[in-house]
């Protein structure tokens, strides 16, 4: 049995600056993460980030991530860092969490206070032979490309006009792979018309209101069929068939949490928040005394949002463990949340906020 302060779940943007946060204030953090590195989706991102200067604006994300892990590496005697490590279980009569490192390393660990920022997860869409070798999530692509080199095909169908269909979509055009269309079931595009306007001009067709209703190919993928649907999104219209020999789909992400669930925290199911997320107060703390929750997990947003999440709960579970001044603690907390509302504050940023009403309380009841 191992025991900590604070135990970060997660190696994300979130989890990151969670830990960061915790540890500038005094506690004895212990990062675990899934992944063979730490980062998460920062590792991935090649394009530059919107926002404020404080949310490192016009910086890659892969730079934002290498400045994390630089920040990280002052605090090493703070954080100890378990990576390709998965918490993979929560035992609510000890408050214990399981983690595997590897498929071979198992241990136990007691922590004062849990950080949940296990991320989200990719949706897909059934259709027949989605089974086929060339069927990618984005998230599958973005990593073929951006971490290790590798161009997954020559010719791709997009699948959803949101930011990751439209950034990843570019990024393809970038390492030279053919972008034959993007798929739309909405009738406008759902992602920043600066990452749409970047497509469009090189030529790339958006078929709106339309879905994909097969996938071509016996072995492999060869290409796939599209057709428009009507406002019930049922297909409708002429189908189109498109040679390809990849179908990525970026149809939007689930809040990964389990082990929320396990815990007994209150769940509540989001529409604008893009799935079950935990009910927490205004410093991200669940229902659960000893639980908070930051980034995908808590709500699917973009990673500015979610990195500032993160130190509203690293402050969150410093305070209630007695660690550091609370002042400088009201300092810090006054300062995130007139961050994070800065960042809530365009078009994208009121859904987000309708669905934040929602689940969120000011105070939990003792």
């Amino acid at each position: 049995m191992r025991q900590t302060e604070v135990l970060v779940i997660g190696g994300g943007p979130a989890g990151l600056s969670a830990a960061l946060e915790a540890a500038s204030l005094g506690c004895d953090v212990t990062l675990v993460d899934s992944d063979l590195a730490l980062g998460g989706q920062l590792i991935k991102q090649t394009h530059k980030f919107f926002g404020s200067k404080e949310e490192r604006a016009g910086t890659r994300g892969f730079k934002i991530s290498e400045m994390l892990l630089e920040e990280l590496h002052g605090y090493k005697d703070k954080i100890k860092v378990h990576t390709n490590c998965t918490a993979t279980g929560y035992y609510k009569e000890d408050g214990v969490i399981s983690c595997v490192i590897g498929e071979e390393k198992y241990f136990r660990i007691q922590a004062k206070k849990i950080v949940m920022a296990t991320g989200a997860q990719e949706r897909l869409l059934p259709f027949p032979k989605n089974h086929l070798p060339g069927v990618y999530g984005a998230g599958a692509v973005q990593t073929l490309m951006n971490v290790y080199g590798v161009a997954p095909g020559e010719k791709v169908i997009m699948v959803g006009a949101g930011n990751i269909g439209l950034i990843v979509s570019y990024q393809l055009m970038q390492a030279g792979v053919e972008i034959a269309g993007i798929v739309e079931a909405m009738d406008k595009i759902g992602g920043y018309w600066v990452h749409a306007a970047k497509i469009r001009r090189m030529g790339v067709p958006i078929y709106l209101r339309h879905t994909i209703k097969e996938a071509i190919g016996d072995q492999i993928v060869k290409g796939a069929v599209i057709q428009e649907i009507n406002d019930k999104f049922q297909p409708t219209g002429t189908e189109i068939k498109i040679d390809a020999d990849i179908i990525c789909m970026a149809v939007g992400l689930t809040p990964t949490c389990e082990i929320l669930w396990q815990a007994g925290c209150k769940m509540i199911y989001v529409p604008q928040l893009c799935g079950h997320v935990a009910q927490r107060d205004m410093n991200m703390r669940t229902s659960h005394p000893d639980i908070w929750v930051a980034g995908d997990a808590a709500g699917i947003e973009e990673a500015s949002a979610a990195m500032v999440e993160g130190r509203i709960a690293g402050v969150g579970v410093a305070k209630s463990l007695g660690h550091g001044n609370a002042s400088e603690q009201a300092k810090r907390l006054e300062d995130y949340k007139g961050r994070i509302a800065d960042l809530r504050g365009g078009e994208v940023g009121q859904k987000i906020c309708q669905g934040l009403k929602v689940c969120t309380v000011n105070q939990w009841e003792v």
